[in-house]
């Protein structure tokens, strides 16, 4: 008995379906990338957050970090003066720390007295402060993502964000896609 002759037609269908299976299996795989949900304004873990986020990019990694909620106040650049808030906007922009240098450690803070204590030894040991971070990471190209939700949940602005680079505004949509494609997800 004789195979049957397989067409031109059959095998460019063949193919066809090959190609898109190759082209799903390559955006399934993920990048070599590390994106950080920042949800923490807390001094140590936004420190963390800076160091896993620079060693990653210095070590040849996309980096992404998300800032939302309590970690977003870090991101208000102190010497902006911002008009016409709300009320709401106006007791979260009091109560809440503005900027990195006004952040409080998240044990034996002590009402500030660790904190000091804390920067004081970082400088004595000449470990960078989150200030330098931010620069550091700017300098290797780590984006940053605020995330529009907290923001106007708490009423800040665009206007009090700090002059950044690689800064983009967006939500949970705009971070899911960074991260789907990332090899290491954290959430600090």
């Amino acid at each position: 008995m004789e195979a049957p002759a397989i067409s031109l037609e059959s095998i460019e269908q063949q193919l066809a379906e090959i190609k898109d299976q190759l082209n799903a299996l390559s955006k399934a795989t993920a990048e070599n990338k590390l994106s950080m949900i920042v949800f923490s304004g807390d001094m140590d873990r936004v420190l963390a957050s800076f160091v896993i986020a620079t060693g990653a990019a210095a070590m040849g990694m996309d980096v992404v970090m998300f800032f939302t909620f309590w970690g977003t106040p870090v991101l208000r650049d102190q010497a902006k003066k911002v008009r016409g808030k709300d009320l709401m906007g106006k007791m979260f922009g009091t109560m809440l720390p503005k900027g990195t240098a006004a952040v409080k450690l998240s044990k034996m803070n002590m009402a500030g007295m660790g904190t000091a204590m804390m920067k004081s030894l970082m400088k004595k040991k000449n470990i960078a402060s989150i200030e330098q971070m931010l620069e550091l990471a700017e300098e290797l190209g780590v984006k940053i993502i605020i995330c529009e939700m907290s923001m106007d949940l708490m009423g800040f602005k665009r206007e009090e964000m700090i002059d950044y680079s690689y800064l983009e505004y967006g939500g949970v949509a705009k971070f899911v896609e960074e991260a789907q494609r990332s090899k290491v997800q954290l959430f600090i």
